[in-house]
């Protein structure tokens, strides 16, 4: 456990020494200080009495926690505050204070109730990068209450997901809070790196939907650039032939040829290379405008062989493509490609096995010392640093 002054970090990892105070809950911004925590950072989780939610998102559980919570959650102490008692606010003005980060996701306006808002924390703490993410921002939908499955709806992406002919679909994740976590991790660690050269903090705001409007990339460039307002497709793609799944003599096989020089590779390892001279195949362009003639030509030679076969042969070939896996069949791809997904956290009964961070630095690894904590587990180590003077022991 690390030492009471907070000042070091949990453990190495290329932000060790910062502090961040943890104010948000659900999922963007704890999977945003998840992985400052990951990165080395004192994340201090701040819960209400009753607990951030995702503590009771379930099923599924390991034994009775959310894995829903212990899957964004890892690398932070927990401290519970009831910001309606004036004592509690006070430790949460002195964390603030003593904080590098700070990272909130209350609806716009509702931390300076509490004097917890950008400007009062600022006012004693000028280094404090102080980021907020919202869901349609602070301005004109500031009142709005954000999930990701609304941004989903109202962002555009549901009414891509899915066949042209049925129903609109979110996606199988909140991907639209990960991006924003993400983005949000993005802004603190530019922020972190002006206060580098100024010495002056500031706020960072994110929001989900303009995560959602950036996140779309191509087919929110198609309409701002081209004045096109996407639709669904099922796996097609708008814009790239052949991009989807195509039937083998088993399962569906992933084959994303998206140059013409991969094309090329695809149709010689099927035994069709004269397809790559043909006039409404040779290009991109080309394959796009005939892909309905096109796609039972490959089906049909497809059909010769499994969806396993066809993987090591078209990847020897240097061809992408893949089976559809579930959840369970990725992690071991993952694993046999040594990329090694699930990282233990803890010790002995309070082990937790979680998903690995994704970014691997060759000087200042990831660390992984403490798992997801309970609520309050850390709150009277918490409040005996925060009541004591900065430099005492």
């Amino acid at each position: 456990m690390a030492s009471e002054d907070h000042s070091e970090g949990i453990g190495g990892g290329p932000l060790a020494g910062l502090v961040v105070a943890d104010f948000s809950r659900v999922l963007a911004g704890p999977y945003a200080t998840m992985l400052l925590a990951d990165l080395g950072a004192e994340v201090i989780k701040v819960e209400s009495p009753q607990g951030d939610e995702t503590r009771t998102w379930m099923p599924p559980k390991r034994d009775e926690t959310s894995t829903y919570y212990l899957g964004i959650n890892r690398g932070k102490r927990s401290i519970a505050l009831d910001l309606r008692d004036a004592e509690d606010v006070a430790l949460g003005k002195e964390l603030a204070r003593r904080a590098d980060v700070l990272i909130e996701n209350l609806r716009p306006g509702g931390m300076a109730k509490y004097g917890l808002d950008y400007e009062s924390v600022a006012a004693d703490n000028p280094g404090l990068v102080y980021a907020s993410i919202s869901g349609f921002g602070s301005t004109g939908g500031g009142h709005v209450p954000g999930y990701d499955l609304m941004v989903q709806a109202v962002s555009g992406l549901m009414s891509l997901t899915g066949a042209p002919d049925g129903p609109p679909f979110r996606a199988g994740i909140s991907i639209f809070d990960v991006m924003a976590g993400k983005d949000a991790l993005i802004g603190i660690l530019a922020a972190l790196r002006h206060r580098d050269a100024t010495g002056k903090g500031q706020h960072v705001e994110v929001s989900l939907l303009g995560s959602a409007m950036s996140g779309m990339v191509n087919q929110s460039s198609a309409y701002a650039a081209g004045g096109v307002v996407p639709t669904r497709m099922g796996n097609a793609h708008p814009s790239v032939v052949p991009y989807e799944p195509l039937p083998t003599a088993d399962n569906d096989l992933i084959v994303a040829a998206a140059n013409d020089g991969l094309f090329r590779k695809l149709v010689v390892v099927l035994g069709l290379p004269e397809l790559a001279d043909d006039p409404r195949f040779l290009r991109n362009a080309d394959r796009t405008e005939h892909r309905e003639e096109l796609r039972p030509i490959l089906i049909e030679a497809l059909s010769a062989k499994g969806a396993e076969e066809w993987f090591d042969l078209l990847v020897d070939a240097g061809v992408p493509c893949g089976p559809i896996n579930s959840v369970a069949g990725g992690f071991a791809i993952a694993e046999r490609f040594g990329l090694d997904p699930i990282v233990s956290v803890g010790e002995g009964e309070r082990a937790v096995p979680t998903t690995r961070n994704p970014i691997r630095f060759s000087g200042t690894p990831a660390v992984y010392e403490l798992p997801p904590p309970e609520l309050d587990e850390h709150g009277a180590e918490l409040r005996r640093w925060l009541t004591t003077p900065e430099g005492q022991a």
